[in-house]
C-alpha cells in the first residue's frame, strides 16, 4: 500500500568499529535505530544460510509493555504485491492465462480495457489510477469491508493517467485487479489460492491475510507513532481493501521460508523467476523492484499500511536475505536495509543521530499558521499550540515541528521535514514537504 506522507528525520554520525563481528555491528546498528524510535519490529538478516541476527525491538503493544519477538506476526502491505505476481506466472505456466491477455479479457467493460495488458499490470504500466491515491475514501472506507463491485468503482472509470505502456506510475489498483483476475481464473478466492499455491508448500504457518480478525497472542498492534512521550495506534485496513496489492500478514521467519523457495525455484521456474527480476521502467520488475546499480543484483520491495512498515532484500548470488518487519508506519526502513548492507559487504557505514533543536519565536511561529494545499484533497493545516507549531495534513494524526533553522523544521515522530517559504515582501507563501527523497510543494491558501 502506499506510504505515509509524514516520516522521522535525523543526522548520522560517522563511525569506525574496529575487531567487531559482523553479527554485533547489525545488533549495534539496530539498537540505535530503535533508540531514536526508528525501528520498532523485528530483523531476520542471513547470509549464506547462517542466521547473523534474529532479534525483537521494541513493543508490539506499548499500553500492555508486551515487547517484539521473532515471531511477532505484521502486515506487510505492498510486498504481498511479490506473492501475487507469483500467482500470476505459476497460472501463466500452466497455460491458464498469458501475460499479453488484454483487460478486456476479463472486464470486457472495462475503460481501454482493450489497450491495458497483464504485463502493465504487473509492471504499474497500465496508467490506471491508484485508488490509494483517493484520501477520502482511504480516510472513510478503508477500515470497512469492501466487495469487488465497490472496489472497481472507486478507480474503474477515472480517466487513465496515460496511454499504457508509455510510462510507469505505482497503481495498487492494477494489482488489486490481478487478484480478481486469479479468481476469475481459479474460480475459487485469491486467499485459497496464495495458500495453496506458495504457503502450503513453503510451509508458512504464520502467514495470512485478515489481519483485523487474527486471534493470536503474537499478533503486533499498528501505530502511526511511537516517541518517549506518547503513542498513536492506527486503524487497520480491512483485507478487502488492501487485498491482493496489501493484505498479507506474516513473520520474518515465514519470509525467509519464501526467500528459500525463491532461490530453490519451488513455486516457479527460474525462466519465471528470472522474468519477475528483470527491470523494466523504473526498475520495476513484477513485484519486486530490481537493482542493478552494483555489481550484485539486488531484488527488494517494501510495503506501508495504517501502522504497519516492511522491507525485504535479497542478493541470490551470495544468498543474502534482509528482512524488518516493523509496527510503526514510518518508512525508514530502506536506510536501515543500506545500512545493513554496508556491513554485510564491509563497506562505511553510519549510525543515527537525534537532531538538534532550535528555539524560534513566537513571532516568526505565528507566521506558518495557516492552510496549505497539496491538491484539493489533501491539505495541511499548520498552527500554534501552547508555544509549539504543528501540522496536520488530511486523515492523519496531528505533529509537532521542531526548528532547525528559522524557516526549517523536522519531526520526531515521523520522517518528514517542512521548510516554509516567504516572498520578497517576508510574507509566507508556501511549504514544501521534503519525505523519501521527494520534494512536495504545498501552496498557502489561508
Amino acid at each position: 500500500m502506499q506510504k505515509k506522507i509524514l516520516i522521522i528525520v535525523f543526522t548520522v554520525l560517522t563511525i569506525s568499529v574496529f575487531g567487531q563481528t559482523k553479527q554485533e555491528k547489525l545488533s549495534e546498528l539496530l539498537n540505535a535505530y530503535n533508540k531514536l524510535n526508528e525501528f520498532n519490529g523485528t530483523a531476520l538478516i542471513t547470509q549464506n544460510g547462517i542466521t547473523l541476527l534474529d532479534k525483537g525491538y521494541g513493543y508490539k503493544n506499548v499500553e500492555t509493555k508486551e515487547s517484539n519477538i521473532p515471531n511477532t506476526i505484521f502486515q506487510i502491505g505492498s510486498i504481498t504485491k511479490q506473492f501475487t505476481s507469483t500467482i500470476i506466472l505459476k497460472l501463466a505456466e500452466r497455460k491458464k492465462l498469458k501475460l499479453t491477455d488484454k483487460l478486456s479479457k476479463y472486464y470486457p467493460d472495462f475503460p481501454q480495457g482493450n489497450e491495458i495488458t497483464i504485463f502493465n499490470l504487473l509492471t504499474h504500466t497500465s496508467g490506471i489510477y491508484n485508488y490509494t491515491n483517493d484520501v477520502e475514501f482511504m480516510k472513510s472506507e478503508a477500515v470497512k469491508p469492501a466487495n469487488e463491485k465497490k472496489m472497481l468503482a472507486v478507480f474503474k472509470n477515472k480517466k487513465l493517467d496515460f496511454t499504457p505502456g508509455s510510462q510507469y506510475s505505482y497503481s495498487n489498483s492494477g494489482y488489486m485487479l490481478l487478484g480478481y483476475i486469479i479468481q476469475k481464473v481459479t474460480k475459487q478466492s485469491y486467499e485459497k489460492t496464495v495458500r495453496e499455491y506458495i504457503f502450503k508448500p513453503l510451509k508458512m504457518n504464520n502467514s495470512g491475510f485478515d489481519f483485523v480478525n487474527l486471534n493470536n497472542t503474537n499478533k503486533a498492534t499498528g501505530y502511526f507513532t511511537i516517541t518517549d512521550k506518547n503513542s498513536i495506534k492506527a486503524a487497520l485496513v480491512d483485507s478487502s481493501v488492501s487485498f491482493a496489492a496489501g493484505a498479507i500478514y506474516t513473520t520474518t521467519a515465514d519470509l525467509l521460508k519464501w526467500h528459500i523457495g525463491i532461490l530453490n525455484n519451488s513455486i516457479v521456474k527460474r525462466t519465471s523467476i528470472e522474468k519477475a527480476f528483470t527491470p523494466y521502467k523504473n526498475r520495476y520488475g513484477y513485484g519486486w523492484i530490481i537493482d542493478s546499480t552494483s555489481t550484485k543484483r539486488i531484488t527488494t520491495h517494501g510495503g506501508g499500511i495504517f501502522g504497519f512498515n516492511a522491507n525485504i532484500a535479497r542478493v541470490e548470488q551470495d544468498d543474502i536475505c534482509i528482512i524488518l518487519l516493523n509496527n510503526v508506519g514510518n518508512p525508514k526502513l530502506e536506510d536501515i536495509t543500506k545500512d545493513i548492507f554496508s556491513i554485510l559487504y564491509d563497506k562505511p557505514y553510519k549510525l543515527p543521530e537525534s537532531k538538534a533543536e532550535i528555539k524560534i519565536s513566537s513571532e516568526i511561529l505565528n507566521k506558518y499558521i495557516g492552510t496549505y494545499e497539496v491538491m484539493p484533497e489533501f491539505k495541511i493545516e499548520v498552527n500554534v499550540e501552547n508555544g509549539q507549531l504543528v501540522a496536520q495534513a488530511t486523515g492523519q494524526p496531528k505533529f509537532e515541528l521542531f526548528a532547525q533553522k528559522e524557516n526549517y523544521f523536522f519531526l520526531k515522530a515521523v520522517e518528514a521535514e517542512v521548510e516554509f517559504v516567504s516572498n520578497d515582501k517576508g510574507a509566507v507563501e508556501q511549504l514544501i514537504l521534503y519525505q523519501g527523497g521527494r520534494k512536495t510543494p504545498a501552496k498557502k491558501t489561508k
